[in-house]
């Protein structure tokens, strides 16, 4: 097959200061990671699984609760309620099935983040989402960081 792995550097520095600007406004780089590579298992992106699980590692992420991540309800003792409401709220938006977030998964959500956390993670979900799309329809494999 031949596929371009060709990113436009103006499209890769816009989607990289919208990741930046969501991991800061979200404020905790653990749980930014542990979120990007929910979606990325879900979206079958081994780019962005590559480079997110060595990420978390480096932000202090233990090898349970990275392994375990895909089965994270239930390992209830692993994820505190607030990171469990960020992956909840990270499965609604990459899996739009009903076309919308339902309530209580939004609402379960809200009550842990104030507005600009809550703004910030939904940010931070659409644009991972972003990322897995660009990365497995070119098909760059693991570490294979060309821009």
């Amino acid at each position: 097959m031949n596929r371009t792995q060709l990113l436009d550097p103006e499209v890769f520095r816009a989607m990289a200061a919208v990741s930046a600007a969501a991991k800061k406004g979200l404020g905790d780089p653990g749980l930014a990671e542990l979120v990007m590579i929910r979606a990325s298992q879900i979206n079958h992106c081994a780019f962005c699984l590559d480079m997110h699980l060595g990420l978390a590692r480096k932000h202090g992420e233990s090898e349970d609760r990275i392994h375990f991540l895909g089965a994270w309800e239930e390992t209830e003792d692993l994820y505190s309620e607030r990171e469990r409401a960020a992956l909840a709220l990270t499965e609604a938006v990459t899996v739009l099935t009903e076309g919308f977030v339902p309530d209580e998964v939004y609402e379960a959500a809200a009550k842990h983040f104030d507005e600009a956390a809550l703004a910030h993670l939904i940010a931070l979900i659409t644009v991972i989402n972003g990322w897995n799309r660009l990365m497995v329809s070119r098909r760059v494999p693991p570490g294979g960081r060309q821009p």
